[in-house]
């Protein structure tokens, strides 16, 4: 297993490992234009990395999103921000998971971030349980509001 910075070929890869489950099913669509734009978006901006976990047989089998904020509180604390965490269904809780966090978190850490924080439905018992089994705390609630 290799994790490596995501290339355009990745995206339906990616995208396909995004609608497999319930929740992704829900919002996420065939047309790869959208992903393929937002790829070219995150690819412009040095604070947004995009992380694939990829197999000896060359198939991304992982995935994550990075984001390095900065902001003025906490004293002008470096924030990481991880997002969009997806495992490939046969390789769920084999380690995968696990390793794909702490590349994470090493890349948070290269990046000067003092505290990496991340967002889950409220849905994901077993996610809960994996991060936590990390060390992730559940210490906010998140709100969200659609700007349509």
């Amino acid at each position: 297993m290799i994790f490596r910075d995501a290339i355009a070929e990745d995206v339906p890869a990616i995208a396909a490992l995004l609608a497999d489950d319930p929740l992704g099913q829900g919002r996420e669509g065939a047309d790869m234009a959208p992903y393929r734009a937002a790829f070219a978006a995150l690819s412009a901006n040095p604070m947004h990395q995009l992380i694939v976990g990829e197999d000896d047989a060359g198939r991304i089998v992982a995935t994550c999103q990075l984001t390095i904020l900065h902001g003025l509180s906490r004293q002008g604390m470096i924030r990481a921000l991880v997002e969009a965490v997806r495992v490939a269904p046969d390789l769920r809780s084999k380690g995968v998971g696990a390793a794909l966090m702490r590349m994470a978190e090493a890349r948070a850490r290269a990046a000067g971030a003092r505290i990496i924080q991340l967002a889950t439905d409220k849905s994901r018992h077993r996610a809960h349980a994996f991060y936590e089994r990390l060390g992730y705390e559940p210490s906010h609630l998140g709100m969200k509001k659609p700007l349509d």
